[in-house]
């Protein structure tokens, strides 16, 4: 029977530092969920243009709202959604950046992504896959750095015995 997670939601203040706290819960949730280690840096780069994407559309039209991300592992997938409310950034009033760009890095770093575009703002879901056996806090897995236990091996430097 597979194990399912609760979604976890975050709302913040549309502010850049909070991006990053962003980043380090979704790696977090994505690590207990299952993610594998290889794709955590496309999870985190993700979520953090996604953000970035939201900050700017709220600072713009928006600035008393929060931005929410809501992050689900079930069914051998790990899902994070960023919700922005407002205009999406890159139009008129930013041409810093071309339209769609940070969409492009998004798309290019998960494995399924869905945006949906409204008046009201945008959603963008981004999906990994995952294995509930290999993340799930008391798996009875390997602690990270794939050492199960023990002292750390010790290097042997130059000019000393073996």
């Amino acid at each position: 029977m597979a194990r399912e997670m609760a979604t976890v939601e975050v709302t913040f203040t549309p502010l850049p530092a909070h991006v990053r706290t962003a980043r380090l819960v979704a790696t977090a949730v994505a690590r207990r969920s299952g993610v594998p280690e290889s794709l955590l840096d496309e999870v985190r780069l993700a979520v953090g243009e996604a953000c970035s994407r939201a900050v700017e559309a709220h600072r713009l039209h928006c600035p008393g709202q929060p931005v929410r991300i809501a992050l689900t592992g079930q069914d051998g997938r790990f899902e994070i959604e960023v919700v922005n409310a407002g205009a999406a950034p890159g139009t008129a009033e930013n041409k810093l950046v071309p339209t769609g760009f940070s969409l492009a890095v998004i798309a290019g770093l998960a494995d399924d992504v869905q945006i949906s575009e409204t008046s009201a703002g945008t959603s963008v879901k981004m999906s990994w896959p995952a294995s509930p056996a290999t993340g799930a806090v008391g798996s009875g897995g390997s602690p990270p750095g794939g050492q199960s236990g023990g002292s750390p091996p010790r290097a042997n430097t130059a000019g000393s015995p073996a």
